[in-house]
This record gives structure tokens, sequence and C-alpha cells, in this order.
């Protein structure tokens, strides 16, 4: 559907109260978006945070024809880009000075706040901003994309560019993860002034297949840390509905049928048991995927919104304990699905039988569900040191 539709549809024309801002909403009125017809106003981009999600990002940008810059702290992340003829700059400052939007992807709200406060950094000429549009898609507090839009609406633009005498903002997080960054299916969730959303569209398109407008501003990282606080704890309760069935006498799969054609269906149920699914991070040792220490930092800002409201969320509360004890243990950067195998199959372990046989091909209750896990089948876990299953005269069958 074309966005001049859309935007007709929803009478946002009518709504914008300046003529400004009707400019630059009007390129949109005699023409569909696609990606070889670039609005001028988003011709050039610069992307600063080239890392497992960025780098797919910014690369995405660029197939669909954007002028983009590039700055990352790390030099071989810039190199990446670099090889390829792409421009790259040394500090933020000097990207925003050969851009029309600024988009950044870093890891916390205090790279965010350097990124954008720092020395060299995106508001250090804040009195002559050349971009008109900043687009942060980390995922930080809500507070700190509200401080820092307000911040932007104060300073002003360096070459009037027909639509905004102000800069403006938008907080667009994301979800999906590295494979839809890289796939361009990413889902954005973003708050700011709609008018811009609106504007700034054709940009999440090129890097996602859906985009929600949240609200005011904050709201896109308000709309984040709730999600991934839901796919938290959701994780928690299929791992260890997985472990307790499979303790009871349920093989994972079946389990796995069981789920994902029920009222427990959901993204967790796809699938934190190593052998079951293809695809996914748990048929790959747990790698790739959203790295444990990323849901622990996600966990901790919905700890504080909360607190910041005078709201109790107990569960919040143990899922973050429960990550941040998986990163203290060495498991920070495993996908967040490793609790299964990391924490409830440790803490859940049965007394390890040794007279037993399988060859029903379904896990006795007695068997420690680590044991086919960690060693593929091949070898129980003891309180000391893996022992083969051979050497105890167990019969193997792949209860997956």
């Amino acid at each position: 559907m074309a966005i001049a539709s859309r935007l007709r549809a929803r009478g946002v024309l009518s709504r914008c109260e300046s003529s400004n801002l009707r400019s630059l909403l009007w390129p949109f009125l005699n023409r569909g978006f696609s990606s070889s017809s670039i609005p001028f106003h988003l011709e050039r981009v610069g992307f600063i945070g080239l890392g497992n999600m960025g780098f797919h990002m910014a690369s995405n940008l660029i197939t669909a024809g954007y002028k983009i810059t590039v700055h990352d702290i790390n030099y071989d992340a810039l190199k990446k880009f670099s090889d390829k003829g792409i421009p790259t700059k040394e500090t933020p400052c000097e990207v925003a000075e050969s851009s029309d939007v600024i988009i950044t992807m870093l890891p916390s709200s205090s790279n965010v706040l350097d990124v954008y406060t720092g020395q060299n950094g995106l508001l250090h000429c804040r009195s002559h901003l050349s971009p008109w549009l900043f687009i942060d898609s980390s995922t930080i507090d809500p507070q700190t994309s509200r401080i820092l839009s307000t911040n932007i609406s104060k300073c002003l633009l360096k070459e009037k560019k027909g639509f905004a005498d102000n800069p403006l903002m938008l907080d667009a997080p994301v979800s999906g993860g590295v494979p839809a960054a890289e796939a361009g299916t990413l889902t954005f969730m973003v708050g700011g002034l709609e008018e811009a959303y609106l504007a700034a569209k054709p940009l999440f398109l090129s890097m996602g297949k859906q985009t929600i407008y949240c609200g005011s501003s904050g709201n896109g990282a308000a709309a984040k840390i709730c999600n991934n606080l839901a796919m938290a704890v959701s994780m928690l309760g299929v791992s260890e509905a997985f472990v307790l069935g499979q303790h009871l006498g349920i093989t994972a799969s079946t389990l796995t049928k069981i789920f994902n054609s029920s009222s427990a269906r959901c993204w967790s149920s796809y699938n934190p048991v190593p052998g079951v699914m293809e695809g996914v991070p748990s048929s790959r040792n747990y790698d790739g995927g959203f790295a444990s220490k990323l849901m622990a930092k996600d966990l901790t800002l919905a700890m504080t919104s909360a607190g910041e409201i005078g709201l109790k969320c107990p569960l919040t509360s143990e899922a973050r304990d429960i990550y941040m004890e998986l990163c203290a243990k060495g498991y920070d950067s495993k996908d967040f699905s490793c609790v299964f195998r990391h924490f409830y199959s440790a803490y859940l372990n049965a007394k390890v039988g040794t007279t037993c046989a399988c060859s029903d091909g379904i896990i006795p209750h007695h068997l420690d569900m680590s044991a086919w896990i960690d060693f593929g089948w091949s070898r129980l876990l003891t309180g000391k040191i893996g022992v083969g299953l051979k050497e105890m005269g167990i019969i193997v069958i792949n209860p997956f």
C-alpha cells in the first residue's frame, strides 16, 4: 500500500501544525515508496554502531540505494565498509556533518549518551546541526530517549531544508535479532512525532518488514523493554516446563508438538532444547541469537523503569537474577535460550541411575536430562565428570 494512501487515510496532512511539515510529507502524495525512489530528505544517512545488528542494518540501507556514511569505535568493523568504498568517519560529529538523517545502534544508554553528547559527539555543533532527523534504534531506558529528544529539539539546523526549523528525534528499537537484521525483516517500535515517523518510514522498510508507531517520545524504548521482559519470562517458563516434562517421561519432541499446537505456543517454544529444531540457537550450541548479557541488561532497564513509578515486578526481578547468574558463569555471549541447559538442567537434576535402559526412546525420570544435552546422548553428567554410558551398561536411544 502506498504511503500516500496511508497519509490520506489517517488525515496526517490535515493534522500537521506547520506548512514545513506538510512540505516534508508532500512527496508521498504523488508516489508510493519503493527502494528505487528515495525521498530527498532521507538520501544521506549516517549510521553509527556497526555491531552484530548495526552491520546488517547499514548493509541493507546500502543495498536499498541510500548514500551511507558510517562510524564505529571498532576499526575492523569500519574496514568492512571502507573496503567496499563506503565513506567512514573517525567521530560521530564528522558523520553528522555529511548526513540528512542519523541512525544509531548502540549497546547501552551510556554509549548512546556518549555518542550524542560526548566530545566530538553528534550534538557537538548543537547550534548548527546538518541532520534534520536522529533515529536511535538502541535498546535503552525511556527516560534517556526523552531527554535526548528534548535536547535535540532545542537545536537549530545548519541549513533549512524546507520542512523543519529544528531537528527531530525518533526512538526506534527493533525486534527480530541478528537473523532478522540480516534478512531485512526487523520490526521497528517507534516513539516520537508521528509525522516524523511517517516521513522516515521508507528508511525503516529498507531494514525491516514492519513498523509500529507507539506514541510520543520514549514510547518506542518502553515498548521494547516490555517486549523483552515478556520474552525472558516466557523463556524461563518454557524451559522449566521442558525439564519437568522430560523428568516425568515425556520427550522434548512430544512436548514441542503439544506446546506449538496449543495454548503454550510462543516465541520461546521454538525452541530451547538442543536437537529438536533446526536453524535456532539451541541447534548450534546456543551461538548467535540474542545474547544473555543483553537480556540481563534489558531486564535491568525494566526493573529500573518499574522502580521509577513504584511498580513491583517479581517475575522480572527473578528473571534478571537468573540471567545475571548465567552471565557470571560465563554464558553471557550465549543466546538467552541457554537458560534451559545452564540453569534448569543444572538445578533440577534427578539422581543419576546406572542400571537402566532407554530402549523405548523415553528418558526415565531418574536420568539426568543434562546428560542428553551436554554430551550428545553419549555421556551422563555426574557431580564430578562425564561418564561414558557404554561403560555403565546403558543402551542409548536418541530421546528427541
